[in-house]
């Protein structure tokens, strides 16, 4: 086995991203309630109990609704950068200190045979940031929750076998939808999130012919849809001779585990 994932969670009110090596297993946010978590790894056939840590991407209910429970039930370690732990530590709950661990941005840590890179993203959090995972060659990169794809981004995540990349919302969608104009300019923003053909103009940047699969993730419930974005991202890309398989992820349900190799 090389790398295995299931996105177990993605949209504005859950996210949870699941990865596995031979020697690591790995949860990367835990947005969902304690018992919808324990849902979501039963149906990937996952132990929750076996899992090596949880990383933290930011300090947003969508992303920690979960965690100190989680945490707690299954002695697990978090890790989050100095930033993120300030501003999540008192919705967590009781955590003892063997639990709390530092994962600094722009860092590369070693979890056995798992290599797992930070870098920071624009978004209006305290300091977030997602990660790439490598294993025997392998290269998986999660990226959501950013108002735009810097050059610096796209150089940290390009070439990777799979992604997990942001399609929140459809321009057209969210300027008639029924949001104020406050919260539109805020998900329109630098420090908000990436629209259908903003994410597919970001992976023409950063796919390559090892890219086998891209999953559309983080998708609004009320300014997107499924189909809509897998049309508006496929079009993108196949105005640049692109073709790539691009799958659908779920707040409530998980994707199959998905074996990079």
């Amino acid at each position: 086995m090389t790398l295995r994932f299931s996105v177990l969670a993605s949209g504005s009110t859950g996210n949870a991203f699941y990865i596995e090596s031979n020697e690591q297993k790995i949860l990367v946010d835990a947005g969902l309630s304690g018992k919808q978590m324990d849902y979501l790894f039963s149906e990937v056939n996952v132990d929750p109990s076996t899992l090596s840590g949880i990383l933290v991407t930011h300090e947003h209910s969508d992303h920690i609704k979960g965690l100190g429970i989680i945490a707690r039930k299954y002695n697990l370690p978090i890790y989050a950068n100095e930033k993120t732990w300030k501003a999540m530590e008192k919705s967590l709950g009781k955590l003892s200190v063997d639990q709390k661990f530092h994962f600094g941005m722009e860092e590369v840590k070693t979890f056995k045979d798992m290599e797992i890179e930070s870098f920071g993203v624009s978004h209006d959090a305290a300091e977030p940031m997602f990660y790439t995972f490598r294993h025997e060659g392998k290269k998986i990169a999660l990226v959501t929750d950013l108002g735009y794809v810097s050059e610096r981004i796209k150089k940290t995540v390009e070439d990777a076998d799979a992604y997990i990349f942001e399609a929140n919302h459809d321009v057209g969608m969210l300027r008639v939808g029924r949001y104020p104009w406050s919260v539109k300019r805020r998900i329109l923003g630098d420090s908000g999130h990436v629209s259908n053909e903003d994410c597919g103009l970001a992976l023409t940047d950063i796919i390559s012919n090892r890219t086998k699969r891209i999953y559309l993730a983080h998708l609004s419930l009320d300014n997107n849809m499924k189909d809509l974005a897998r049309m508006s991202v496929k079009n993108v890309l196949q105005e640049r001779g692109i073709d790539i398989e691009l799958h659908d992820t779920d707040p409530k349900s998980p994707t199959a585990l998905y074996e990079v190799g």
